[in-house]
């Protein structure tokens, strides 16, 4: 028996490779993949820089919370400044209610609401941005404003 050799089928002419054609649309197709991917990146970029930045500003007013009644007096009124990094801050104490207990000998007492604010400019690039802000509020315990004269 003798062994016969197959024959690969006749190719067409040009069909050994990619026509330019079909090379533009793949290369066209590529850089839109690659366009979507740059700019998905860059939106979490930056969607990672502003979320450091409420990171940041809520540390600081934290931090500006745990000192009111230690080492900030637990007085109504408002107060605010600069906290360095472009954030700023604003303090607003207000009393709530009041316990006067005379009889029993204990100094009065009042309820207060404590509010912190921390502000920064953000800016987005492109988008502009604009002011942000994080506030935390509170209420604290701490000694009665003076009686005002009736």
């Amino acid at each position: 028996m003798r062994a016969e050799r197959r024959k690969s089928p006749p190719r067409a002419s040009g069909g050994a490779g990619f026509t330019l054609l079909e090379l533009l649309v793949a290369l066209a197709i590529a850089g839109l993949a690659f366009a979507a991917l740059a700019r998905g990146t860059g939106q979490g970029l930056q969607a990672g820089r502003i979320a450091g930045q409420y990171e940041e500003a809520l540390a600081r007013a934290r931090s500006r919370l745990d000192a009111v009644g230690r080492a900030v007096a637990l007085i109504p009124g408002e107060a605010a400044g600069e906290d360095g990094g472009g954030y700023r801050w604003h303090l607003r104490v207000a009393p709530l209610a009041v316990a006067r207990p005379g009889e029993a000998g204990l100094p009065p007492v009042a309820l207060y609401a404590v509010a912190v604010t921390v502000s920064w400019d953000g800016t987005d690039g492109d988008r502009g941005g604009g002011p942000r802000a994080v506030r935390l509020e509170t209420r604290r315990l701490g000694p009665a404003p003076p009686r005002s004269p009736p």
